[in-house]
């Protein structure tokens, strides 16, 4: 090897030979400075650099109960605030199901108000006069018997006219004792058992008009959430099925990116941290963010390990939070997340909107 180097030497002018080992000494360096690049920076230098994409949440919103769309209030791209109604069924068979039910659950309210009320007086006052008429009649039946004996005892009657009126003034005092018992349940109204039934008839009746009253609030299809519609799936006139999608929505707050710090810079990162996030679409502009998440489980970068060398690569999902009130970042938009490792004392952060 050596005399490979002096007979190099030997062949090439001075300055030829000057420039090869000016370009080996620059290959070096350009080496070790990508060696101690690798990963994003260092946490021990005071600032740690990260690469993530945009991450968005998206909700397929849905009608509870089938039925025929009757509007869409939104398009694409539309902004959308938390209640906001965006798309509306055909009410018209839920309002006739409510309007079924409240004259059911008002007839079934005046029964047990009849019942726990009692009688009336006049009832009351009808059922005292049948006991009075029956003890009457019994009175005159008794009186009757009476004669009928006496005549009996002297043979002026038959043994049957006597009988027979025995069994007139037995007839009247049945009568006499259903008229009383009549009159006593006048006077105590209807049996709690009674009025427990119908109580549970009302409360099953109110129960359905409840749920026919959310049946009908819901074909008035409202945003869960502040965020952005994305697609619209279905269009007015379409039949539209339970739970399935109509429009598709994706959250707006919070928003986070999705990076991954590597083992050797775990130490110097922790949830609440602030940071910056930057943009290849806007490279001037600076997005407030902090650490929101840091998993406790490790991953290997890449997927598909092939050598020991790279198992020992391993990563932790973080999730870094993001205030983009003017709406600029988008799915899957790759950013870079800047953490100040030394100053950062930001404990309960927030866009502060």
């Amino acid at each position: 090897m050596l005399r490979r180097y002096q007979e190099l030497k030997r062949c090439m002018p001075g300055v030829v030979w000057r420039g090869l080992l000016a370009a080996a000494g620059m290959a070096v360096l350009l080496v070790a400075a990508g060696c101690s690049e690798q990963g994003g920076g260092s946490g021990a230098a005071g600032t740690l650099t990260l690469y993530g994409t945009v991450d968005i949440r998206e909700v397929q919103l849905a009608f509870q109960d089938g039925g025929r769309i009757f509007a869409l209030m939104v398009d694409e791209g539309a902004v959308v605030e938390k209640g906001q109604v965006v798309a509306e069924l055909d009410p018209s068979r839920f309002q006739m199901e409510v309007e079924r039910l409240t004259g059911e659950v008002a007839s079934q309210a005046q029964l047990v108000a009849r019942l726990k009320s009692g009688s009336r007086p006049q009832e009351i006052a009808r059922a005292q006069a049948a006991v009075a008429s029956a003890r009457a009649n019994l009175k005159e039946a008794d009186l009757v018997l009476s004669r009928k004996q006496a005549l009996q005892r002297v043979n002026r009657i038959s043994q049957q006219e006597v009988d027979s009126a025995r069994a007139g003034m037995e007839t009247w005092q049945a009568s006499l004792k259903a008229a009383e018992e009549e009159l006593s349940l006048a006077r105590e109204g209807s049996r709690r058992e009674d009025i427990a039934a119908a109580a549970a008839s009302l409360t099953a009746l109110q129960a359905a008009k409840d749920l026919a009253e959310q049946r009908l609030a819901d074909t008035r299809l409202r945003a869960p959430a502040a965020g952005v519609i994305r697609n619209r799936i279905l269009e007015p006139g379409a039949m539209a099925s339970g739970g399935a999608p109509v429009l598709t929505m994706a959250l707006t707050n919070p928003l986070w990116v999705r990076a991954y710090v590597s083992e050797p810079d775990l130490g110097w990162i922790r949830e609440g941290m602030g940071a910056e996030i930057q943009t290849d679409s806007h490279p001037g502009k600076r997005y407030k963010a902090w650490v929101g998440f840091i998993s406790s489980t490790a991953e290997f970068t890449p997927k598909t390990v092939a050598t020991t060398e790279l198992r020992t690569k391993l990563v932790y999902r973080a999730r870094i939070f993001v205030c983009d009130s003017g709406q600029e970042l988008r799915l899957g938009m790759p950013v870079t997340v800047t953490i100040n490792t030394q100053t950062n004392q930001q404990d309960n952060p927030s866009c502060g909107h």
